[in-house]
């Protein structure tokens, strides 16, 4: 992606938010938004939003993983479906009750 076009001062975005908006609907681009001639901030589509915060949650359970991974805190995975069983068995037997 090339921003270079894309960053526009907020001066320039307040005359012409209209037009910039449905640039981002059709071609959902990023605009980089600068005030004083330094970016504050960024102006995105909806849906190009939810995919990075989608692909960032996926990458934090990544890393999540690799962490439990690398300290130890790992179990065989028939162990894991095990406890999880008797947990539901103990659950529907306390609601038996």
């Amino acid at each position: 992606m090339k921003l270079h076009d894309k960053v526009k001062s907020i001066s320039y975005v307040k005359s012409h938010a209209s037009e910039i908006l449905n640039k981002i609907s059709d071609t959902h681009s990023t605009y980089v938004i600068t005030q004083n001639g330094e970016a504050k901030a960024v102006i995105q589509d909806i849906e190009e939003y939810d995919k990075l915060q989608e692909s960032l949650a996926m990458l934090k359970l990544i890393a999540q993983g690799a962490n439990d991974i690398e300290h130890g805190r790992i179990r065989p995975l028939k162990e894991s479906f095990s406890s999880i069983r008797r947990k539901i068995s103990d659950r529907k037997s306390a609601w038996k009750k």
